[in-house]
């Protein structure tokens, strides 16, 4: 119950850009990680964010779905992830605004889906750049990492990369713009919050 308040805490943080224009979600990209094409697009009832299926914007790894005893989370867009079996390094393309500031978000689910409970540990990228260390053997319930970034250019590169054994996996990407009077006005990054969600009896972030 406890990993459910958090993620709901999590969605309604990320999605206080949106909940202020309820009806504007102009260059957002929200993407539902794994899910099928056809399913595509939906609206998330706890956010009112409409996800889309990142199917066009990769053409390696394969969908998968946690355990159905993991379903009693009752949000959607968690309960299917991609992961990667092949390759050591996977990567997203995606389409933004040169010199814009941008809240760029992402959550890795495990939920055992292969039925091994053998939790992923892998990197993250942004570009050239490593992000995160994404260990889901230490947070077992998920983790959501977030940055803000100014790109230099028009595409955005986000890259999984295999570090062991184990094989990557990612559940959701979230991209905001923000206003460029946000953060500065040179290209560059800023780490933001990371979110452990967990069964401990105090709150981490």
């Amino acid at each position: 119950m406890k990993s459910l308040f958090l993620i709901l805490v999590m969605i309604e943080i990320f999605s206080i850009i949106h909940r202020v224009q309820p009806q504007n979600q102009d260059g957002f990209i929200t993407l539902d990680c794994g899910m099928p094409f056809d399913e595509s697009p939906y609206t998330d009832p706890d956010s009112g964010l409409v996800f889309t299926s990142d199917s066009t914007l990769i053409q390696t790894g394969k969908s998968g779905r946690v355990d159905k005893a993991f379903d009693k989370l009752h949000i959607k867009p968690y309960l299917v992830m991609r992961y990667f079996p092949e390759g050591l390094r996977n990567c997203y393309t995606l389409n933004v605004t040169r010199d814009t500031t941008y809240l760029i978000g992402a959550m890795f689910f495990y939920g055992n889906y292969d039925g091994t409970n053998t939790y992923p540990n892998f990197d993250l990228y942004l570009g050239p750049n490593r992000w995160e260390t994404i260990d889901l053997d230490r947070y077992k319930t998920g983790t959501w990492v977030s940055m803000i970034h100014t790109p230099r250019s028009s595409s955005l590169e986000m890259c999984l990369v295999k570090t062991g054994t184990t094989f990557p996996l990612i559940s959701t990407i979230e991209i905001r713009p923000f206003g460029n009077n946000t953060y500065g006005p040179r290209p560059g990054s800023l780490s933001t919050l990371r979110y452990f969600f967990n069964d401990s009896s105090s709150n981490i972030r």
